[in-house]
């Protein structure tokens, strides 16, 4: 089966817990249509570059998925009607990560302080 990545923004103003309900929402949508969500990362209340719908910032949640291409249409066209959704996209990739994700690892060097561009040229 084909492999894609969908990421979703939603509203800032929703509590954790309803973020979650969204991503558990769409991983029912996947198993339900025969597909399977093989990781779902919560990248946390971010900012946003510009205002979308009067808001700044934005709850980001990615799922991996391994579906055929009729779940993916569903689960867009169910996200595209949610109004705590404000940005979406689903791309279609070779393979899956199978450890974070690349903004998982920026989020954990980030707290540990460190990453500056001469520490990472080094490595």
């Amino acid at each position: 089966m084909p492999l894609y990545e969908h990421v979703f923004l939603a509203r800032q103003d929703l509590a954790q817990a309803q973020v979650d309900a969204l991503a558990e929402n769409a991983t029912a949508i996947v198993e339900a249509n025969q597909g399977k969500v093989t990781k779902v990362e919560n990248w946390g209340l971010r900012s946003l570059a510009y205002k979308i719908a009067k808001n700044r910032k934005a709850h980001y949640v990615m799922l991996n998925i391994d579906a055929p291409a009729g779940v993916v249409a569903e689960l867009e066209r169910q996200t595209q009607i949610n109004e705590d959704v404000i940005r979406y996209m689903t791309v279609k990739v070779e393979e899956l990560e199978s450890g974070p994700s690349v903004m998982m690892r920026k989020n954990e060097r980030d707290r540990r302080g460190g990453g500056s561009r001469r520490d990472r040229d080094n490595d």
